[in-house]
């Protein structure tokens, strides 16, 4: 019975200095280090206005842009789109006929938006959603066909709206994984700032 009570209270003791290390240093030295050395990753990337009181979004979460003046983000199933709570995609797969309707559609409305012939090919980011339906992100061709449009409305010329475009463009990952993408926020706000 002694040796049963000795060897609970080295476990229990165990436990205990394990919960205290696994919960509480670790997570708490983890959380200095990343506000130290990243600082802004660490708390969402987040955009704040010019007085830098107001958060205007963040860096790594898309948002939804309609007016004309404005680069369109991909399309969103997250919740009501881009609600960070919900994120989430169709889960609608290839041979489903409410997802085709939904492309088709989103197709006709692109080239519409955009001024494009009735048969301009046009890139699968502009008329599906991203796994998670919060992607910050459109492809670099999706954007130049936006250009057009968004340099009209706002009066601006083509080439200085193309120069933005490049300027928010973010590289491949190490330069090597995926594609190059263009951050539909960060562009948005640069064309605010443009006069």
């Amino acid at each position: 019975m002694k040796k049963n009570l000795s060897e609970l209270r080295g476990a229990v003791m165990v436990t205990l200095i394990l919960a205290v290390v696994c919960c509480g240093v670790y997570p708490l030295v983890v959380f200095g280090i990343a506000q130290i050395a990243f600082h802004d990753q660490a708390n969402g990337s987040l955009i704040l206005d010019a007085s830098g009181t107001n958060v205007l979004g963040s860096k790594l979460l898309g948002q939804q842009f309609t007016a004309d003046k404005y680069f369109h983000s991909r399309p969103s199933a997250a919740g009501s789109g881009y609600d960070a709570a919900n994120s989430s995609g169709s889960n609608l797969g290839p041979t489903s006929q409410k997802l085709a309707d939904s492309i088709t559609q989103n197709v006709a409305d692109y080239r519409s938006q955009n001024n494009l012939a009735t048969n301009a090919p046009v890139p699968a980011d502009a008329v599906t959603a991203s796994a998670s339906g919060l992607d910050p992100h459109i492809s670099l061709r999706n954007a130049e066909l936006q250009t057009a449009r968004v340099a009209m409305v706002r009066g601006l010329a083509v080439e200085k709206v193309s120069t933005l475009v490049r300027a928010n463009t973010d590289a491949a990952d190490l330069g090597f994984l995926g594609e190059p993408g263009v951050n539909v926020l960060m562009l948005n706000l640069a064309l605010d700032s443009t006069r």
